[in-house]
């Protein structure tokens, strides 16, 4: 199926980079938002984000749809995109929505792949890639986190990516193999200290971030969990808000205290940790792959570590269905994605230029 001409909804920060990077990759693309956008290079509609079914004559032009909108819309975007039989890409970590695409992807006409940014997404492709090296495996573990370079207050937080996100992946039950067994634990469990050059972080279980891994390595690892990383004492702060108070019963409040309290900053970074322990001709071995990206000049203007790293993963993707390198139509799992050639795409490339820790 040809891949040439696509459509972006969403323009805030991620997804306006993610349309320019498509259209620096050669893509015919139109970006569709609520409001209007001026001044962009690529062509651009005013559209109800709401109303899925107004993309209907948009779509019956394009080859596929690339959703920068948060995870509660994506359900009805999917449904839209396979009924038009053309690709769909999304960045969701929800697991409902993902199943829901699961199942369109039976018998869809296009690709169908969810879960395209960071986590889930470019943490799966490398957890793999680690875990090819190994005879056997003993666990892997994947960890993220996107942080204000200079933290302030008891949280050390800002909310550079969408905090609908944030929130769900705070609350949801997270999906991990514990003990060679497939199973459910709370988020924000399994708390524990990371150092990375000296630097030390806390993590904990957040939701969604494995995307599809526990069902790809069952039976096949006795451990594997993601968590989220955090300046110390932030899960502390975070368990007070949504357990002690109870906000968490009430996510629209929740998110308008947390976005008046912790506004975007300019300056973040993105901290990748993936580990993979097995053995390698008999002898228990340990990989690892730590970077952390700094906010970086892209397409001629600045940009947020989370934003960019985001919008790189998913951009990569595409190019690589165009180019005929994953499959053309079903279900792709991110941890399917070989990493070397990920790499060699012109969005992959930018995760060259990460800073080894």
């Amino acid at each position: 199926m040809t891949l040439k001409r696509v459509i972006v909804m969403g323009l805030g920060k991620v997804g306006t980079l993610v349309a320019t990077l498509l259209h620096e990759s050669q893509f015919e693309v139109t970006g569709l938002d609520a409001v209007e956008r001026k001044g962009l290079p690529f062509a651009t509609k005013v559209v109800d984000l709401n109303d899925p079914a107004a993309l209907r004559p948009l779509l019956k032009d394009a080859d596929a749809l690339v959703s920068c909108l948060p995870f509660h819309l994506n359900i009805a975007l999917s449904t839209e995109a396979a009924a038009a039989g053309i690709h769909y890409f999304d960045l969701t970590e929800d697991v409902p929505t993902t199943n829901h695409i699961r199942k369109l992807a039976e018998t869809s006409k296009g690709l169908m792949a969810p879960q395209c940014g960071l986590a889930p997404g470019f943490i799966g492709i490398v957890g793999a890639d680690l875990a090819k090296k190994f005879d056997s495996l003993r666990s892997i573990e994947l960890k993220v986190g996107a942080l204000p370079k200079h933290p302030r207050g008891k949280l050390g937080y800002a909310f550079n990516w969408s905090p609908e996100g944030v929130i769900n992946e705070y609350i949801n039950d997270c999906e991990v193999i514990r003990g060679g067994v497939a199973q459910m634990v709370p988020a924000l469990e399994g708390y524990e200290i990371v150092n990375i050059n000296g630097l030390q972080l806390e993590a904990a279980t957040t939701s969604g971030g494995l995307g599809t891994m526990c069902e790809t390595y069952a039976g096949k690892v006795r451990d594997l969990h993601y968590k989220t990383m955090r300046y110390l004492g932030h899960f502390e702060q975070i368990k007070f808000l949504f357990q002690e108070l109870r906000l968490q019963e009430d996510r629209d409040l929740l998110g308008k205290i947390m976005k008046n309290a912790l506004p975007p900053t300019a300056e973040d970074y993105v901290f990748v940790h993936a580990a993979v322990e097995g053995w390698k001709n008999g002898m228990l071995a340990r990989e690892e792959f730590v970077r952390a990206y700094p906010e970086m000049q892209v397409a001629g203007q600045e940009w947020r570590a989370i934003s960019w790293t985001t919008a790189a993963s998913i951009a990569a993707v595409v190019e690589m269905v165009r180019d005929g390198k994953l499959p053309q139509q079903g279900f792709l799992k991110q941890e399917e994605i070989p990493f070397d050639a990920f790499l060699k795409t012109k969005n992959g490339a930018y995760y060259l230029q990460g800073e080894n820790r």
